[in-house]
């Protein structure tokens, strides 16, 4: 499965170029990147975890909002949002 490798190694990269390890940016960083970051900043919110309990959908969409752009993809941000504001409750729990 050679593909995964592409999320596994820039998995850390940021729209704006401040991510690591090679600080790509924009379009440079894989279209398959770009959507599991920003899918994987959700479920991060969105999950129960040994640090932190999961957020509210409000929360969760004042922080995708506030990383469109700089964080995430702005057009896979805006994807992510119109399902987070769609009404329905996404959980793990």
């Amino acid at each position: 499965m050679p593909r995964l490798g592409i999320g596994a190694r820039w998995h850390h990269e940021r729209y704006d170029g401040n991510g690591y390890p090679d600080g790509l940016s924009g379009t440079d960083i894989p279209e398959e990147v770009r959507i599991i970051s920003v899918a994987d900043a959700y479920d991060a919110m969105s999950s129960c975890r040994c640090y932190n309990e999961n957020f509210t959908q409000k929360y969760i969409t004042n922080e995708l909002i506030a990383g469109k752009g700089s964080q995430f993809d702005p057009v896979f941000t805006d994807i992510m949002l119109s399902i987070v504001n769609d009404g329905k409750t996404y959980s793990n729990q």
